[in-house]
């Protein structure tokens, strides 16, 4: 049985002082996996949010059915077992971040000493260790992301929903959110996202669906629908002159054509990730 699972999804928004109605989300169908990781993208106004809204039951839809591990979405036992981290973080800036996961494991029921473990392992886990015992209005827009995340997952939920999750991260956090999705949904989580930045979800995501204009216009397994049939690519160690030229004689002999031979590129991210461990390794000069 699917995690998340909708048909024919409708929504309809009144259209302020008009008499017209808005469709934000057009009969949409939908269905995620469990332990999979699942991507909703789209431009502005696309139904990404207004998607997530109704399978939280937090928004009615207009017509259509959603299911949510196993019950109709809203449903008690579905929230029970749901994390949600909206895209704006409003919590508690009085509290420490230690504080807030304590606060919010006591709301789930999660007793005293698996409360403050809990807190603890998350709290490491998103790189806010050092970071735990100072109030939130003191923290960044990033910091704030990360312990949000944290508080989605304290009640260990089956299916965690999150509307642009690496908002606000700088790359170091960002990667690091990154790696966190894939440990939760290897430990058996399934995740929804929605997300912007595109090289955030080629990395993290197993499935996505585009929408736009409240439709849903192409979906798939994210590995299919990146790779390119119709070119072939060879990675070999780095050749001298002479047998460069011998291999591309031998494809053009053969009839292959050969649109370009170069150095694999690395990422900008990697590069930056990588020159800020290699300044942590060597210290400050």
């Amino acid at each position: 049985m699917p995690v998340v699972e909708a048909k024919g999804l409708i929504r309809e928004f009144r259209a302020p002082f008009r008499r017209t109605t808005v469709l934000a989300v057009r009969g949409l169908d939908l269905e995620v996996g469990r332990g999979r990781v699942f991507g909703l993208l789209g431009p502005n106004g696309s139904g990404k949010t207004t998607t997530i809204l109704m399978l939280l039951g937090l928004l009615k839809p207009t017509a259509g059915q959603a299911t949510v591990l196993g019950c109709p979405a809203g449903h008690r036992s579905a929230r029970r077992r749901t994390g949600f981290l909206p895209e704006e973080t409003r919590l508690y800036e009085f509290l420490t971040g230690m504080e807030t996961l304590l606060f919010g494991g006591r709301l789930y029921g999660i007793p005293g000493r698996e409360r403050r473990a809990r807190a603890e392992e998350l709290i490491r886990r998103t790189g806010m260790w050092d970071a735990r015992d100072r109030r939130l209005s003191t923290y960044s827009k990033g910091m704030a992301r990360r312990i949000g995340l944290a508080l989605a997952l304290m009640a260990r939920p089956e299916l965690l929903v999150l509307d642009e999750p690496t908002s606000g991260l700088d790359p170091v956090g960002n990667r690091e959110v990154r790696d966190l999705l894939r440990e939760v949904a290897a430990e058996g989580t399934t995740v929804l996202l929605t997300s912007h930045i595109l090289s955030d979800v080629a990395e993290v995501c197993d499935e996505i669906a585009i929408l736009h204009r409240g439709r849903k216009v192409l979906a798939g397994e994210v590995k299919d629908l990146l790779s390119d049939a119709r070119r072939l690519a060879w990675e070999t160690e780095a050749v001298d002159a002479e047998r460069r030229r011998k291999v591309e004689a031998w494809l053009r002999d053969e009839g292959i054509l050969l649109h370009g031979v170069a150095p694999p590129r690395t990422t900008l991210e990697d590069l930056f990730l990588d020159t800020l461990a290699k300044d942590e390794g060597g210290g400050a000069s």
